[in-house]
């Protein structure tokens, strides 16, 4: 998986954390729960700020939250 990967990025965290409210977390801890993925392998840099948001986003609109 790719930074672009927005929407496979998104859905892998739903299913791995059912109990967590998307809205409500920070790009901190965003950016490390990607890059620990498995299979994530890209440039731990490249995942910036608009990056970020568009996962958080797409996290949103998997869950319906």
């Amino acid at each position: 998986m790719k930074w672009n990967d927005i929407y496979d990025i998104a859905a892998e965290l739903a299913d791995r954390m059912p109990d967590v409210d998307p809205r409500h977390v920070r790009f901190v801890e965003l950016h490390n729960w990607v890059v620990d993925l498995p299979g994530f392998d890209d440039d731990h840099g490249r995942g910036g700020e608009k990056v970020l948001e568009a996962i958080q986003q797409a996290w949103i609109d998997e869950v319906g939250a």
